[in-house]
């Protein structure tokens, strides 16, 4: 079994200099497109740090790789929690957007039940992007004449859209499924979880459109309101977005577009007999 090894005190050097010298970056390449007129000798200092900085990170993949550590462990060692959920967060919405366009749905492959949950909240969405794309193009009206300016609200304005209908292509691709004996809830693709059915003490189909907050509860509402609540007799650890940091829960409440359908068909799978095991041996 492979342990992870101690953070020392050179790899916390190393993501100190990284915080500093991306940023660093960031600002010499809008000094750049700005038209900002930067000493040569700055230019081949920053050059130089980041390229440094790549050779470090190099060196200490390849340091971790040979202690046994998987690629995936590797650079959670190389880079912050954060920063990796973040970034697998944003992946995970524009694969989304290729999926909805591409009409493939993800982890339904084996599913014995298919539970879309994003039909409630599809106008919402799409006048949340209508709005974005209306703001973009008055944005880029006004800032005509201010060519870089108007370059950085493009982009990020472009990015707001895409990132909006991300949101829904990973609610409408990503259903809740019943598969075997494990009920997998998820909401678009922040939250996904995996309950037991064994771990199930109750399951109602009840419609609310006020949570409030609580410890040990999971609310997955969409358009304000859930439709089914699952109490379980065992809690289920849930991580944090940000920390990764698994929470208890006892109480998960969601949304289906047919509350009726899942919540017969998870009834019937907590219900159903064992399988048989063939007749009693004889004496």
């Amino acid at each position: 079994m492979t342990s992870t090894p101690p953070r020392g005190r050179g790899l916390r050097l190393l993501r100190g200099v990284a915080y500093a010298a991306l940023p660093a970056e960031v600002v010499l390449f809008v000094c750049l497109l700005a038209g900002v007129r930067i000493p040569g000798v700055a230019l081949l200092v920053g050059e130089l740090l980041v390229l440094g900085l790549l050779a470090a990170e190099g060196l200490v993949w390849a340091r971790l790789r040979r202690r046994g550590l998987s690629r995936r462990e590797a650079v959670a060692e190389l880079v912050p929690g954060p920063v990796l959920r973040i970034t697998g967060h944003e992946l995970r919405i524009m694969v989304s957007l290729v999926r909805w366009v591409a009409r493939r749905p993800h982890g339904v492959e084996g599913a014995d039940g298919v539970f879309p949950y994003a039909r409630d909240q599809a106008a919402l969405m799409y006048g949340f992007a209508f709005v974005c794309l209306v703001e973009t193009v008055g944005m880029s009206y006004l800032l005509a004449d201010w060519p870089f300016v108007h370059a950085v609200f493009l982009v990020l304005d472009v990015y707001t859209v895409l990132f909006v209908l991300g949101l829904h292509a990973a609610s409408a691709t990503r259903p809740h499924t019943l598969t075997g004996d494990v009920l997998r809830l998820r909401q678009a693709a922040h939250v996904d979880v995996r309950v037991p059915l064994d771990r199930i003490a109750t399951v109602r189909q009840e419609l609310l459109f006020t949570h409030e907050k609580a410890e040990g509860e999971l609310n997955l509402a969409v358009g304000s309101q859930t439709s089914v609540t699952v109490e379980l007799a065992e809690p289920v650890d849930v991580p944090r977005f940000l920390s990764g940091t698994p929470r208890p829960v006892r109480l998960i409440r969601l949304h289906a577009d047919d509350p009726r359908a899942l919540y017969g068909q998870l009834t019937r799978a907590r219900t159903a007999p064992s399988p048989s095991q063939g007749p009693p041996p004889s004496v």
